[in-house]
């Protein structure tokens, strides 16, 4: 039931990749920077992530725990999580920065949904 509703209110949040000045992430040292002792925050839907050089993943959304494992592959944002116990899949992400304080995520490696977060 969780899953179904992340699921739904990403999906609501989410936005066809489109030229809109993000640019995309190419690297882990660029993605690093650009996250470093920050936090990846989805107001709408209440999402905090914290995304850690160690590869791990912290956070919650919509009062449940979110834990996870991240690594860069091929340029692409690669990770496997839970939220509140129930899986969220594996899955590699294009990566996109407008400016130092925006970021989007791209499912199915840039052919998928979009979730957009600041950065605080």
């Amino acid at each position: 039931m969780k899953y179904a509703v992340l699921t739904l209110a990403l999906a609501l949040g989410a936005t066809p990749a489109l030229a809109d000045s993000y640019v995309p992430v190419k690297d882990q040292a660029t993605f690093l920077s650009l996250i470093e002792n920050r936090e990846l925050r989805n107001f709408f839907y209440g999402v905090r992530l914290n995304v850690l050089e160690n590869g791990s993943i912290q956070g919650a959304a919509i009062g449940w725990d979110i834990e996870g494992t991240w690594s860069w592959q091929d340029g692409y944002f690669c990770r496997e999580m839970s939220w509140g116990g129930d899986p969220i899949p594996y899955n590699c992400q294009l990566v996109e920065a407008r400016g130092d304080d925006q970021m989007r995520f791209t499912v199915d490696r840039g052919a998928g949904d979009s979730a957009s977060f600041r950065l605080r």
